[in-house]
C-alpha cells in the first residue's frame, strides 16, 4: 500500500495541472447536475404541493351564465365539483398598474380547488366589498391585504382582504385574466360561470370534457382548462433550464470520462518500462490497476464533494431563479437522496472509465518489451516528401506527419478533444438563439410590442385613431381572440383573427405561406400536434354554437398558449359571424421606441377605456440561461484543457525517440520544438473542424426539437455567426500551440545522454 501511495504521489507531482483541471471539471459537472435536479424539483413540486393541498380540480369549465352547470356533478367519473360560481370580467387598477381579472362570486371557501391563504383572511360578510386575489395577480398589482382596488371608468372600489395560492393556470398580463374571489353580492350581473370537476381518474380528463360538452351543448362552453395545462404553465421556463443543465451536465460528464480514459492510456504508454519494473519487484496486476484507479477516483471524489458542499451551502444565495430553485429544492423530501446520488453517480462513471483504461496497465508484461527501432508509421508519405521538396518548412511537414500518421491514436485524440468543443458550439448556439429572441422578436412570433384591449364605449374607428395618434406607433392591428372547441370536443384552443385582407398581420412563418384568401389560417405547432394535422389540412372547430372551418396554409411560430393557436384574418371571422367586434389590438412600434413609455402614454390618453400591456418576451424568463451557458463553457474548457495536456504529454514523450534523428538531419532545437507545436495545433485544428461540422447540425436539431416539444415549433434556432466560430477555432488552436510550446522546448534542449536513456 505504501508503494502504491508513493507512486500516486509521484505521479501527482508530475501532473499537477492536469489533476487540478480534473478536480475543477468534476466539480463543475456535479454542480450543473445538482442545479438541474433542483430546477426540476422547483418546476414541479410547488405546483404539485398547492394542487394536493387545494384538492384541485382536474377540469375547469367556463360556461355561459344561463347554462345548467349543476348537471355536471352527476357525470360518470366525477367525484366532486367546485361551484358553479357566477363570474364577471373586470379590470382592476391600483398604484402598481392595471390588470384584467375574473371575479368569482362565492361565500364559502370551496373544498375542491380550495385556495391556500398566504396572507390576510378569507371573505367576510362584514366586508361586503372585500376580495381575495391570487398571488401572481397581487404581485402584478403590487397590492397586499388592506389595499384598495378600483374599476376604471366606474365608481366601484374593492378592498383586498387576502392573497392566496391557486393551482389553476397563473395570471399573465395581456394573455390570461387573474383570479379574484368575492361575495356573490359583488357579482350582480354575471357574464358567465365557472365549475371545477374533480375526477376519480385524472387520466380521463379528455373523456370528461367530452361528456361535459355533450351534456351542456357546445354553445354553452366558453373555455376548458385542465390540470395538465396548469402544471405545464406552472413549470414554465424552469423545466427548460433544468433540461439544458442536465443535458450539458451529462454531456460534460461523458467528455470528462473520455478525457480521463485518454489521459490514463497515454500515461500507461509512457510508463510501460516503469510498470514492468513494478511487476518485476512483486506488484500484482490488481495493484497496478489500483494505482491509477485510486488516484483518479480521488480526484473525482474531491471535485464531487466540493461541488455538493458548495451547492448545499451557497446555492440558495445565487441571485435569481437558480437561487430560488435551490432554496425550494432543499426543503423537498428527495433533496438528501439527490445530494448523495448525483455526486456518487458522477464518481462511479469516472471510476468506470478509469478502470477500463487502467486494466491495460495490469496487462503489461513484467519483462519490458524492447521498443521498435522505428515507429510503425514512421515513413513519410508521398505528399510529405513532395512538400519537403517544395521547400515547405520541415517543422510543419514533420509536425503534421506526427499528428496524423498513427491513425487509431490520432483519431482517438481528435475525437476526445472534439467532444467538449462540440458541446461548446451547442452552448453558443443556445446563447445566440436567446439573443435572437431579444434582438428580433418579430422573427419568433412577436411583431407587436403592445397588447391593447378596449371596452364597449369605444368603437373600432375611435380605438384605432386613439392608438395611431401616438407618434411612435407604427401600426395598430385590430383583432379578436376567442376560445374554440377542437374536433372531438376534448379541449379548447385559441382562435385569433388579427389584421385585415388589406392590412394583414405580419405572422412569423416557419412553414407554408401567409393566410391571404378567405377561410385560410396559420397554426402553431402545439395545435398541429393536438389535432394531428399538417399544413394543407382543413380543420373544423366550434365557437359557441357556430362551426368554423379553416384551411391551414402555414405554420406560424407561436410562443403563447403552448402553440395551441390558430390565426386568421379578422375579415374571415367576420364573414362567419358579422356581429363580431374587434376589441383587441396588436400595436407595433417604431424602431427604438420604449414600449413602457408608449404604453403609459396610450393608457393616459385612453382615460380608462384602454387596457394596455407590454407583450412579454419568452426570452425574459430565460435570462438565467446566459449565466448557465457561461458556466458550462468554462467547465467544458477545463475538460478540453485536460485532453490537450494529455495530447501534449503523449506527443512530447513519443518525440523523445526521434530527437537524435531530428538533430542528426540538422534541425535546430527551435525547429524541433515547432514539430511538436505543429502536431498539437494540427490535432486541435482537426478537432475544431470536426466539432463545428457535427455541432452546428446537432445544435439546430436540439433547439428545434425543444421548440417543437414546447409548442412554439421548429424554426427558432439561430446558429453562431461565422466570426464567432472562427474566433472559437482560432482560440482553441492558438491555445493548444501555446500550451505545447514550453514542454516541447524543454524536451528539445535535453542532453544527448538523457535522450539515449529514454530511447534505450
Amino acid at each position: 500500500m505504501r508503494a502504491t501511495l508513493r507512486w500516486a504521489h509521484s505521479d501527482l507531482r508530475t501532473h499537477r495541472g492536469e489533476a487540478l483541471f480534473l478536480v475543477l471539471a468534476t466539480a463543475g459537472i456535479v454542480v450543473s447536475l445538482l442545479l438541474a435536479t433542483a430546477l426540476f424539483g422547483y418546476a414541479t413540486n410547488p405546483w404539485q404541493r398547492v394542487f394536493t393541498q387545494a384538492h384541485g380540480a382536474h377540469v375547469t369549465l367556463h360556461t355561459t351564465a344561463s347554462a345548467d352547470a349543476d348537471r355536471l356533478a352527476g357525470l360518470d367519473g366525477v367525484r366532486s365539483v367546485a361551484g358553479p360560481y357566477p363570474t364577471s370580467s373586470l379590470t382592476f387598477a391600483s398604484q402598481g398598474g392595471r390588470a384584467s381579472v375574473e371575479v368569482r362570486g362565492t361565500r364559502d371557501r370551496p373544498e375542491v380547488g380550495r385556495p391556500i391563504l398566504t396572507s390576510g383572511h378569507w371573505l367576510d360578510p362584514a366586508t361586503p366589498d372585500g376580495v381575495v386575489l391570487e398571488s401572481d395577480l397581487a404581485r402584478a398589482l403590487l397590492t397586499a391585504p388592506g389595499d384598495t382596488l378600483t374599476v376604471p371608468g366606474t365608481a366601484r372600489q374593492f378592498t383586498v382582504v387576502g392573497v392566496v395560492d391557486s393551482a389553476e393556470p397563473r395570471f399573465r398580463p395581456g394573455e390570461r385574466a387573474g383570479l379574484v374571489w368575492a361575495l356573490p353580492s359583488a357579482v350582480p350581473d354575471p357574464d358567465g360561470q365557472v365549475i371545477g370537476l374533480r375526477l376519480a381518474d385524472p387520466g380521463d380528463t379528455g373523456y370528461a370534457v367530452q361528456r361535459a360538452v355533450t351534456e351542456l351543448g357546445a354553445g354553452a362552453i366558453g373555455e376548458v382548462a385542465t390540470w395538465q395545462q396548469a402544471r405545464a404553465d406552472a413549470q414554465g421556463d424552469n423545466r427548460l433550464l433544468g433540461q439544458v443543465l442536465g443535458l450539458f451536465g451529462l454531456g460534460a460528464l461523458v467528455a470528462a470520462g473520455f478525457a480521463v480514459h485518454g489521459a490514463i492510456t497515454t500515461r500507461i504508454r509512457g510508463h510501460l518500462r516503469d510498470i514492468s519494473v513494478l511487476k518485476a519487484i512483486g506488484f500484482t496486476p490488481g495493484q497496478v490497476v489500483r494505482v491509477f484507479l485510486i488516484q483518479h477516483l480521488g480526484y473525482a471524489l474531491l471535485g464531487a464533494v466540493a461541488a455538493a458542499a458548495l451547492t448545499e451551502a451557497l446555492g440558495g444565495f445565487v441571485p435569481g431563479r437558480l437561487g430560488d430553485a435551490v432554496g425550494v429544492w432543499q426543503g423537498l423530501p428527495g433533496h438528501t437522496a439527490a445530494l448523495f446520488v448525483v455526486p456518487v453517480g458522477a464518481v462511479l462513471f469516472i471510476g468506470a472509465t478509469t478502470g477500463l483504461a487502467a486494466w491495460r496497465a495490469g496487462r503489461v508484461p513484467p519483462v519490458p518489451v524492447p521498443r521498435p527501432a522505428a515507429a510503425p508509421a514512421g515513413r513519410l508519405s508521398g505528399a510529405a516528401r513532395r512538400a519537403l521538396g517544395t521547400r515547405v518548412p520541415p517543422a510543419l511537414v514533420l509536425g503534421w506527419h506526427k499528428a496524423f500518421t498513427r491513425r487509431q491514436r490520432s483519431l482517438g485524440a481528435v475525437a476526445r478533444l472534439a467532444l467538449p468543443l462540440l458541446l461548446i458550439v451547442v452552448a453558443l448556439s443556445a446563447w445566440t438563439t436567446i439573443d435572437r429572441f431579444h434582438s428580433a422578436p418579430e422573427r419568433i412570433g412577436l411583431p407587436a410590442a403592445l397588447s391593447v384591449r378596449s371596452d364597449a364605449s369605444l368603437d373600432d374607428g375611435e380605438a384605432r385613431e386613439l392608438l395611431e395618434s401616438d407618434p411612435q406607433v407604427a401600426a395598430a392591428h385590430p383583432g379578436v381572440e376567442v376560445a374554440a372547441l377542437v374536433p372531438g370536443q376534448t379541449a379548447t384552443i385559441a382562435l385569433r383573427g388579427y389584421g385585415t385582407h388589406e392590412d394583414p398581420y405580419p405572422f412569423a412563418l416557419a412553414e407554408g405561406r401567409p393566410a391571404h384568401g378567405p377561410d385560410e389560417a396559420v397554426a402553431g405547432q402545439g395545435l398541429l400536434d393536438l389535432l394531428h394535422v399538417r399544413v394543407g389540412d382543413w380543420v373544423r372547430m366550434t365557437v359557441g354554437d357556430r362551426p368554423q372551418i379553416l384551411h391551414i396554409v402555414g405554420r406560424s411560430i407561436e410562443p403563447e398558449n403552448a402553440g395551441r393557436v390558430i390565426s386568421t384574418s379578422l375579415d374571415t371571422l367576420r364573414a362567419n359571424d358579422p356581429e363580431m367586434r374587434p376589441g383587441h389590438y396588436q400595436v407595433r412600434l417604431e424602431p427604438g421606441a420604449d414600449p413602457a413609455e408608449v404604453a403609459a402614454r396610450i393608457a393616459a390618453q385612453g382615460r380608462g377605456h384602454l387596457d394596455v400591456h407590454t407583450v412579454a418576451n419568452p426570452a425574459d424568463g430565460l435570462s438565467p440561461l446566459r449565466a448557465v451557458v457561461l458556466g458550462l463553457v468554462a467547465v467544458l474548457a477545463l475538460i478540453g484543457l485536460v485532453e490537450l495536456l494529455t495530447a501534449i504529454g503523449g506527443t512530447v514523450r513519443e518525440g523523445e525517440r526521434d530527437l537524435l534523428a531530428l538533430k542528426a538531419v540538422g534541425l535546430s532545437p527551435r525547429q524541433i520544438t515547432a514539430v511538436t507545436v505543429t502536431a498539437t495545433a494540427g490535432t486541435a485544428l482537426a478537432a475544431v473542424l470536426l466539432a463545428t461540422a457535427l455541432g452546428l447540425p446537432l445544435a439546430h436539431w436540439l433547439i428545434d426539437a425543444q421548440g417543437r416539444s414546447s409548442g412554439i415549433g421548429a424554426g427558432i434556432a439561430r446558429l453562431p455567426s461565422p466570426a464567432l466560430l472562427v474566433l472559437l477555432g482560432t482560440a482553441a488552436v492558438l491555445g493548444a500551440a501555446a500550451l505545447a510550446a514550453v514542454p516541447a522546448a524543454r524536451a528539445a534542449r535535453r542532453r544527448l545522454a538523457d535522450t539515449l536513456s529514454a530511447v534505450a
